[in-house]
């Protein structure tokens, strides 16, 4: 139990940047995952029981391949010093030893059923309990001397940028669906109000990339939850098989009766749509738009310069164009999970990663584990414009999904109690 409280501690002030005390190189989340690390090293070598071993070599692989590819990138960077940073390097080196060795600890230690559903409960635990307190702080219920709770008008809580908390939101909404669609009872609403307060935390970030990774990932549920109450066998004679049928024998001809009422509303749906996005669409999201889009365009041809093999761990581009480089450090990152991993490990590197999320996310589609699925197609949406790979929280989710869409358990027997 002790071990599952860490993980899930860890997780939850994993991107808690502004708790860090000075000059100290781990934050509390990292200082706790490293302990978490230490006993689940020491239980896997008195063990001799792997717990989820098709997990375990999907993940082996992955990281084998990952480390080979990045390797041979970092050679040809030393050809090209000026856009090599040494501290960035090390920094991305040692995030990524830690997310591949917390992984592998995971999936090699952790029971489906047990101490791997034990852990989710905590981390939802004290997720609740860290909202509530970065909630108060930014209404000024209460202060703390090195917490800014707000950036401008968006919320970040104890993180250093709102988009840190909503990558985080963008994780535990799911999570927090998938465990209320598998518990009973008191556990059940416990996960409901999780989902619930997680999703409008993500709204308070105001990032648009939330917005849009939730705006479809909502459809993606309920088409998944109609197919499983259309083809699973324990919903054959219940009110759900009813009500799937209908609404899919439905739902062409109404989609045809609605299509005047769209078209003549359409200026509506697009300004609303507008107004939810930071600064309602205007300046603010353009600049970002645009300032993506040319570091895309860099990224892509650093990557292509490369010989498409990449130039291993850091960012590698040589200015952020479109803006002035006073006071932005050098060299910088595309913001884009695939085009980045294009400029550390080449086109390889880039096969590989979405062999390790479309793999995952065909286990999870086999499993009818619906909500998870969902999570991965958020992650998915997620990279596009973020670098999601340093975070722990992101590889915690993939590695569920890997652990749990591996037992390939029909929805009927997910559903166990707290």
């Amino acid at each position: 139990m002790m071990g599952s409280a860490l993980l899930a501690l860890g997780l939850v002030l994993g991107t808690a940047s502004q708790l860090r005390l000075p000059g100290f190189p781990l934050g509390i989340g990292e200082a706790c995952l490293v302990v978490w690390l230490g006993l689940a090293s020491l239980h896997l070598l008195t063990s001799s029981r792997i717990c989820n071993p098709t997990a375990l070599l999907w993940l082996l692989a992955f990281w084998g391949c990952f480390v080979l590819i990045q390797s041979f990138g970092a050679f040809l960077a030393l050809l090209r010093p000026e856009i090599v940073d040494p501290e960035l390097v090390v920094h991305d080196i040692f995030a990524y030893l830690l997310v591949a060795t917390i992984t592998c600890l995971i999936a090699a230690t952790l029971r489906p059923e047990g101490t791997l559903r034990q852990s989710l409960w905590f981390l939802i635990g004290f997720w609740i309990i860290a909202m509530a307190v970065q909630l108060a702080l930014g209404w000024d219920y209460f202060r703390m001397a090195s917490v800014d709770p707000w950036y401008w008008d968006r919320f970040r809580g104890w993180s250093e940028n709102p988009n840190q908390l909503a990558i985080y939101c963008a994780v535990l909404t799911p999570l927090s669906l998938h465990m209320a669609l598998t518990s009973n009872g008191f556990a059940r609403l416990v996960a409901v109000l999780s989902c619930l307060g997680t999703f409008v935390v993500g709204r308070l970030t105001k990032s648009d990339t939330f917005l849009i990774s939730m705006a479809l990932s909502i459809p993606l549920f309920i088409a998944l939850q109609l197919r499983s109450w259309l083809t699973s066998p324990e919903y054959r004679l219940s009110l759900r098989f009813a009500a799937a049928a209908l609404l899919l024998v439905a739902i062409i001809p109404l989609s045809l009766s609605l299509l005047p009422y769209g078209a003549a509303t359409a200026n509506d749906v697009e300004g609303m749509a507008a107004g939810m996005m930071k600064d309602r669409g205007g300046d603010a999201t353009k600049a970002t738009a645009n300032l993506r889009l040319s570091l895309w365009q860099d990224a892509l041809q650093a990557g292509l310069e490369s010989g498409s093999v990449g130039l291993g761990p850091g960012p590698h581009l040589e200015k952020p164009t479109g803006i002035t480089d006073k006071g932005v450090p050098l060299p910088v990152e595309a913001h884009s999970t695939l085009l980045d991993v294009f400029t550390q490990g080449g086109l390889p590197g880039v096969i590989i990663i979405l062999s390790l999320l479309g793999g995952t996310l065909v286990l999870l589609l086999r499993a009818r584990l619906d909500a998870l699925a969902v999570l991965i197609f958020a992650l998915a949406i997620f990279s596009i414009s973020h670098f999601i790979l340093r975070h722990p929280t992101v590889w915690f989710a993939v590695t569920l999904g890997l652990v749990l869409g591996s037992v390939r358990r029909p929805s009927a027997q997910a559903r166990i109690g707290s």
